[in-house]
């Protein structure tokens, strides 16, 4: 498996209040959709948030997060986290809130 369980539970019981939360094998890793839009993932090195751009520096000012890029190419709105970042509760909480909204605000798929 390309990431880890214990941080796929964490993710699970952060989104446990969210009915309309699936979850989706995306980027080698494990993805939650809300409504089809995705909000957060894990993969082998870590997580990720999609929190737009319009909260992206806020999201980067949380120690532990970095740029999200695959193929060496920064994704706008998106940021990448350790494991180490993943596994505080007040990190991921804020994270994650700053996902949900901005899941929430897009059309659903």
């Amino acid at each position: 498996m390309a990431y880890d369980d214990g941080a796929a539970a964490l993710l699970r019981d952060e989104l446990i209040n969210q009915p309309e939360i699936t979850e989706r094998r995306m980027f080698g890793g494990l993805c939650f959709m809300l409504n089809g839009n995705m909000v957060c993932g894990i993969h082998k090195d870590g997580g990720m948030f999609r929190v737009g751009k319009e909260r992206e520096t806020e999201a980067m000012a949380i120690e532990g997060a970095r740029p999200m890029t695959f193929t060496g190419r920064k994704m706008g709105g998106m940021i990448d986290v350790s494991d180490d970042a993943l596994a505080d509760d007040d990190r991921r909480r804020a994270w994650m809130g700053m996902a949900v909204a901005y899941a929430a605000s897009l059309p659903a798929k």
